[in-house]
């Protein structure tokens, strides 16, 4: 299983993504453009010690990282509060891509038309929105849970 950042804006959740992908194992995709600076220099910075025990992918914009998806066959898993099925209820596959839109305006409509699935985290009516990196964990960690993908030591 891998996780994807469509045009990340928020330094901090990228940095907590990319050690999620460290700690879990899962390879993590960065979507250009960020809004922010991303080079090595800045990796370490975001990723801290852990960017070195992170199988990183960085793709350039939406139709890269697309190809590169299509070329191995994986699902795209979109998290989104525009779903209505919750994340609880969908089978996982174990090379399912799960990825999340930007944290200040989401997911566009190309990734949500190009996504095999969309799931949802089920929240309070009276919030907006989980921070990006805490759904990403929730539903990566059911995703391995169901697909028993834990971390090899």
């Amino acid at each position: 299983m891998d996780i994807a950042l469509y045009q990340p804006d928020q330094p901090p959740n990228t940095g907590t993504l990319l050690r999620l992908g460290a700690c879990m194992q899962v390879a993590v995709h960065i979507i250009e453009p960020c809004g922010f600076p991303f080079s090595k220099r800045a990796l370490k910075r975001y990723a801290m010690d852990y960017a070195d025990f992170v199988d990183l992918h960085h793709h350039r914009d939406w139709d890269a990282f697309n190809a590169h998806r299509k070329s191995t066959g994986q699902r795209l898993i979109l998290l989104t509060t525009k779903a209505d099925s919750p994340y609880s209820n969908f089978t996982f596959q174990k090379n399912d891509i799960l990825i999340v839109g930007s944290e200040s305006s989401g997911a566009p409509d190309l990734v949500h038309t190009a996504a095999d699935a969309r799931v949802t985290v089920p929240m309070s009516a009276d919030v907006r929105s989980l921070n990006v990196a805490v759904s990403m964990a929730m539903v990566l960690g059911e995703g391995i849970r169901q697909t028993d993908s834990w971390p090899k030591n």
